[in-house]
């Protein structure tokens, strides 16, 4: 008979804990990764648990737990996820287009008033502290592209889409809200909350392409760095939130660098106008399905 190539996972046993043993403190941490030892020391990587799962040799639960983005686990009640979610689209849009006006302003801080190098580094630097606060609740996808690429692949359940969306786009719409509350009347009059139109000359659909490259960088990094076990955990706050920087340092110019329907949508509906909203509903929501796609079905661990 030939061997199972799959290493080893100890059925659970009467009286034991969730994860196996006695004494739950004593338990491999690497499981709650998605990652731990088989029986002969073999590695055993999320597919395997999978793949237990299914079988029956350890729970559903078990399989699930820390499945989602930076540890998160898509198995739990999705009313505080969805909370999250909604916090932290609320403190990156905030973040970020209060940045973005100050300088559209000319608005002077600390010295002179700041250029559009700000405004990426806020976007960027506000995400890497959103991912640090939020992404063991609820993964921090604070980005409908995100998650419905993290859902395309089977790493998010659909059901829970519609909450996590509806939960980022009333965080993004709080969020200019704040930014209009700061500059008041020139915030939303001159600046139009920093929601972001293609620039003079630039076409809706070259506007269109654009958000799609740009979203696909920051997606694609998303899932490589918070999703894979062979990623260093420590730096994916800081991979993505330099991607979104990158993203908005290259498309400031021609689009306003949206990388985010809901970055776009929310200072928008507030400002009170949705010229070519379409782009960057649809643009951000390609590029980053198929970032999901592309890592999943040819680099992802299997």
């Amino acid at each position: 008979m030939q061997d199972d190539p799959t290493p080893s996972v100890r059925r659970r046993g009467p009286g034991e804990g969730r994860r196996g043993t006695a004494d739950p403190g004593t338990a491999d941490p690497g499981i709650a990764e998605g990652v731990g030892r088989g029986t002969a020391g073999q590695r055993i990587t999320r597919d395997d648990l999978r793949r237990a799962a299914r079988d029956g040799v350890v729970d559903r639960e078990e399989e699930l737990k820390g499945d989602g983005l930076y540890g998160s686990s898509t198995s739990d009640p999705v009313l505080p996820a969805a909370l999250a979610e909604l916090v932290g689209t609320f403190i990156l849009v905030f973040g970020g287009t209060a940045v973005a006006v100050g300088a559209i302003l000319s608005r002077p801080t600390a010295g002179a008033a700041y250029d559009s190098l700000a405004i990426a580094l806020a976007f960027g630097l506000t995400l890497v502290a959103v991912v640090a606060a939020i992404g063991h609740v609820s993964g921090a996808h604070v980005n409908p592209a995100v998650t419905l690429g993290m859902a395309s692949t089977g790493q998010f359940p659909w059901k829970s889409v519609p909450a996590y969306v509806g939960a980022q786009l009333v965080g993004a719409v709080l969020g200019a809200v704040g930014t209009w509350i700061a500059f008041g009347g020139p915030g939303r009059n001159e600046a139009k909350l920093a929601a972001t139109y293609p620039a003079q000359g630039v076409g809706d659909l070259q506007a269109f392409v654009v958000e799609i490259l740009i979203t696909f960088i920051l997606v694609f990094v998303v899932v490589s760095v918070a999703t894979d076990s062979r990623a260093p955990a420590a730096i994916a706050p800081i991979a993505v939130g330099l991607a979104l920087a990158v993203g908005v340092f290259i498309a400031g110019p021609v689009t306003g660098g949206a990388v985010n329907p809901v970055r776009a949508l929310g200072p928008m509906l507030v400002a009170g106008d949705l010229t070519s909203v379409w782009l960057y509903i649809l643009g951000p929501i390609i590029g980053g399905v198929s970032a999901a796609l592309l890592y999943g079905r040819t680099m992802a661990q299997h």
